[in-house]
């Protein structure tokens, strides 16, 4: 679905992306994952050809990624941005309406099937109630919804999610990402940019971690989400343990405090030793 090598992004003089080479399979769910800074946003804007890059190759759906003009994109990827950019009073309805713009002629109308995708969307989304209200008159978490509605409109084959959840509760977090999982399991792709890992952990198959714009670790869930792994890419301790219904791994990160005692006792432990050697 998505294939690239050496793609390397800048702004201006400062290199943000780094020659990074991997491959997105149709119908996987992959988390981005890495520390902020480590080029999540910067790889999405350029997958969505709003960010210039170089790259020996980058192709999505078999096709190279210049070749597309922005409707012929539209028709493929869908993206749902981490901050939400509407500057004008529009009613909910019509902002999940945006996303049917690439299946209709130019210049026309919203036609019956495309007001039925767009209210199917938002009923999928929990936000069929605020259909006629004006999108800067909700909650953030709300308008959240009401933009990944405008992707899933879009009926794209790849769906490209900038923290697509960080602004909603813990119940509206799970029920999207169990919206998104049953849409893979439909066939849909997605590669989703990330910082909360245990819910990474918890739906993606596969998990790409960056750092300092390069890929650092790049694999199944399973296998990629470690102790070692992730201290070394955040920098700091973390314990895993399984989850208690699925056994998928879950991360704890360990206080500072927590750190410095574990650190003293270890060092009391040494000193003991030594001076029943001496």
């Amino acid at each position: 679905m998505i294939s690239v090598q050496g793609l390397t992004a800048k702004y201006g003089d400062r290199v943000v992306l780094h020659g990074l080479d991997f491959h997105v399979g149709k119908s996987e769910l992959v988390g981005l994952l890495g520390p902020n800074g480590s080029g999540k946003t910067t790889l999405l804007l350029c997958l969505s050809k709003v960010v210039p890059f170089h790259a020996d190759e980058a192709t999505v759906s078999g096709r190279e990624l210049s070749a597309y003009s922005a409707r012929e994109l539209a028709l493929v990827e869908a993206s749902v941005p981490q901050r939400l950019e509407i500057s004008f009073s529009f009613r909910c309805i019509e902002v999940v309406l945006m996303g049917r713009y690439p299946h209709q002629r130019e210049f026309g109308s919203d036609s019956d099937e495309d007001l039925a995708r767009a209210m199917e969307a938002m009923r999928l989304t929990d936000t069929l109630d605020l259909a006629q209200r004006r999108i800067n008159e909700i909650s953030g978490g709300e308008a959240q919804r009401v933009v990944i509605a405008r992707a899933l409109a879009q009926e794209a084959e790849l769906l490209l999610l900038d923290e697509a959840t960080a602004n909603l509760d813990v119940a509206h977090k799970m029920q999207m990402f169990d919206l998104f999982s049953e849409k893979n399991n439909q066939g849909a792709t997605f590669l989703c940019a990330m910082h909360d890992l245990n819910l990474a952990a918890l739906y993606c198959q596969r998990l790409i971690f960056l750092k300092n714009g390069r890929i650092s670790v790049d694999g199944p869930t399973m296998e990629t989400f470690t102790e070692e792994n992730l201290s070394e890419i955040y920098e700091t301790e973390v314990r895993i343990v399984p989850h208690p219904d699925t056994g998928v791994p879950q991360a704890m990160f360990v206080p500072s405090a927590e750190r410095q005692a574990h650190s003293a006792l270890r060092r009391d432990g040494r000193d003991v030793v030594k001076r029943r050697v001496d």
